[in-house]
């Protein structure tokens, strides 16, 4: 059977939880369109994320890798569009790391455009009521970190891979007055259709899906 591999973070910056570990946890060994999902957690430690992320790729050689991560204040699925070679950590890492200004890869490419079709995944999540956008930022911390290292291992193969993003749990917006939030089963829900529409889709959408700022 074929493996879709879903990565996800452990909680960071203080939160008791990380909803994308959630989204994971309710996703591994289910099938879906003809797959079988594996749920990976990484660290939200520069460098080890990445080794445990290869060590995963390695063992499960899946068709398609979607990584997840939190991104609190966010009010929509946020599929993103690119990572950029650069590691900027505006707080330390789990393992109390803060590169500045660091190359993820060194003399690797500028960017990495997500192999997703993030467009069509948007066009779903709306059709089924769910919030969602492409983003063309991914940030400069882990989550970007990851997502242009699992791009870069990706480069010369057909597997396709890219990253998304979530809400707040409203447990966790609570604590952040005025925080967007989702709940989790409509997370689930929005993962589970990015995974079937990556699948079953060979060339993406020509939707509007730019920003003006």
């Amino acid at each position: 059977m074929k493996t879709v591999l879903i990565t996800a973070f452990e909680p960071f910056d203080g939160e008791r939880c990380n909803p994308s570990w959630q989204v994971a946890e309710r996703l591994h060994q289910r099938t879906i369109a003809g797959a079988e999902v594996v749920a990976l957690q990484l660290p939200c430690v520069f460098g080890a994320s990445l080794d445990k992320l290869t060590a995963g790729l390695a063992a499960y050689q899946p068709l398609l890798t979607i990584a997840l991560g939190q991104a609190g204040g966010r009010s929509e699925i946020s599929l993103e569009r690119v990572a950029i070679n650069i590691d900027d950590a505006r707080i330390p890492d789990n393992a109390g790391a803060q590169p500045l200004d660091c190359p993820i890869v060194t003399e690797g490419p500028a960017a990495y455009f997500s192999t997703l079709p993030v467009k069509a995944i948007v066009a779903a999540l709306h059709a089924a009521g769910i919030p969602a956008a492409v983003s063309h930022t991914a940030g400069t911390y882990v989550c970007n970190h990851v997502m242009y290292g699992l791009l870069h291992q990706l480069c010369d193969s057909a597997a396709r891979g890219g990253f998304i993003h979530i809400p707040y749990l409203p447990e966790q917006a609570v604590n952040h007055p005025g925080a967007a939030s989702m709940v989790l089963e409509t997370m689930v829900q929005a993962v589970e259709v990015a995974i079937e529409t990556a699948l079953t889709t060979e060339q993406d959408l020509r939707l509007v899906g730019g920003a003006t700022h």
